[in-house]
């Protein structure tokens, strides 16, 4: 019997099982969620069983259903990786970089304009999510590379230290902390901090130095967005620890940043990316690329 299983019905039953919800894998495939239930509903029909077991707030594979996930993601992976083997040469090049949200609009806008100059005809399309997500989209190929910070827990990807960058206090002009240019960390004890939230790697970072060196943020704000924190900062909502990379594009007049005596609080920042996956010239142009910004490639100054 022929069957006419689709590479686009296949790719929405992978993004489905991904998300285990109807709504947020609807608005990742930029389809209604009527549409992509009619979908769902025909390729359980062709096959003759359910794929999905469907609860109150989430979906949950089958025994089938599991089964199929993994040929799928098979499927999508070597059909992706043919065609991108087949464009490579004589095609303008894409390349899907994921970059978290502490990093993408601080690092990414001079190192693009770098990698433009050098290679005009390659695109980059960034994608700007959270370490845990950057993690699985990296592992299903949704996305070609991923810049973001260590520690993490990347399983079957490839992880490469790029560098070392400081962290540092940032308080409002006129601050008591303002007054000195270093102060040690135990000076924040009691000041109210301005916080990103918890899916955000750069929370456990600071938090893991502040245990070590025994000191307690009082958190009083949290928010999705780290240019967010500094204006509540310069509104003397409290003071937060921000990454250097966001003091050096900041040209407000209204708050200032202090460097830690001793023992400075710091994140390593790094690229990931699938090994397994066929890797084009572009990626492999963008990687050496970051390599060189770095200081750790053949090229760098």
């Amino acid at each position: 019997m022929r069957n006419d299983l689709s590479l686009q019905l296949l790719d929405q039953f992978v993004v489905l099982a991904r998300t285990k919800n109807f709504t947020r894998a609807a608005e990742e495939l930029h389809l209604s969620q009527s549409a992509l239930s009619r979908a769902i509903q025909k390729l359980e029909d062709q096959l003759g069983q359910p794929l999905f077991e469907r609860k109150p707030r989430e979906v949950v594979l089958t025994e089938l259903g599991e089964l199929l996930l993994q040929r799928a993601k098979h499927i999508l992976q070597l059909m992706e990786d043919t065609f991108s083997e087949l464009s490579e040469a004589g095609r303008r090049g894409r390349i899907r970089l994921g970059a978290i949200p502490t990093i993408a609009p601080y690092f990414l806008p001079s190192l693009l304009s770098s990698f433009a100059k050098k290679y005009p005809d390659i695109a980059v399309i960034v994608q700007e999510d959270t370490t845990e997500n950057l993690i699985k989209r990296c592992h299903h190929g949704e996305i070609d590379l991923a810049i973001l910070a260590l520690p993490l827990l990347a399983k079957n990807l490839e992880v490469e230290a790029l560098f070392d960058e400081e962290l540092l206090l940032v308080v409002p002009v006129g601050h008591p902390l303002a007054s000195s240019k270093t102060l040690p960390i135990d000076a924040v004890e009691g000041f109210p901090f301005v916080m990103l939230n918890e899916a955000h790697c750069l929370t456990d970072n600071i938090a893991t130095f502040c245990r070590r060196k025994a000191v307690q943020p009082v958190t009083v704000e949290r928010t999705s967005q780290l240019a967010t924190v500094q204006e509540l900062v310069s509104l003397n909502h409290g003071v937060s620890i921000v990454p250097d990379m966001a003091r050096k594009i900041d040209t407000s007049e209204h708050r200032v940043y202090r460097s830690f005596t001793g023992e400075k609080p710091r994140r390593t920042v790094a690229m990931m990316w699938n090994a397994q996956r066929f890797q084009s010239k572009a990626v492999n142009a963008l990687m050496e690329h970051l390599r060189n910004r770095s200081g750790r490639g053949k090229n760098a100054s």
